[in-house]
């Protein structure tokens, strides 16, 4: 899926792009307002950009798993080349070693994500700095031309660009889950 990227200045007419989508088929899972007025998006019930997402967390323990991974990779290899292994200990406390330098880096990778915007929004912090917001569309190729048609209609949006967007066996997850929750008694 591909992600757009469009800046408004005004949450109502968000909220009208939201509700045209809706319901020209693009699923509420798709659409996300990212904006550092939460409580203007609650009020309009918008669907807004969860708070672990608006930070780098996620991208940030994936490179700390990286670093500690390859640090992993040399207590493992120290063990082997040193010639500790051949002990009565054997592997088990480099392999522990090797899973708690893994770990360590991973959550301190976490850290340092949690103190940074996500790496996506980065280049949006000015607009929303200034109170602006920011809408986020997930669609597949195939739903291009609802997104042209409904977009046409609200000129005030300014398209901002294009990125990643969620993977669609996610957004497939995130229907059904709704759909269970509505269906429950």
């Amino acid at each position: 899926m591909k992600r757009y990227f469009f800046l408004a200045d005004n949450l109502d007419k968000l909220e009208a792009v939201e509700h045209d989508l809706e319901a020209n088929g693009i699923s509420t899972p798709q659409i996300h307002v990212l904006s550092n007025d939460d409580r203007g998006v609650t009020t309009r019930k918008l669907n807004d950009v969860e708070a672990v997402l608006r930070k780098d967390v996620v991208h940030s323990m994936e490179r700390g798993a990286l670093i500690g991974a390859a640090a992993a990779a040399v207590v493992l290899a120290v063990g082997h080349y040193s010639g500790a292994t051949a002990s009565a200990a054997g592997w088990m406390p480099f392999i522990f070693l090797a899973i708690v330098v893994l770990g360590f880096f991973t959550w301190e990778g976490g850290l340092f994500g949690i103190q940074e915007p996500h790496h996506e929004f980065k280049r949006f912090q000015q607009a929303l700095a200034s109170g602006r917001h920011l809408l986020l569309i997930d669609i597949n190729e195939k739903d291009h031309g609802i997104l042209n048609r409904v977009t046409a209609h609200y000129p005030e949006l300014e398209f901002s660009g294009t990125g990643n967007g969620a993977p669609q066996w996610f957004i497939n997850l995130q229907n059904r889950w709704k759909h269970f929750v509505e269906v429950m008694p």
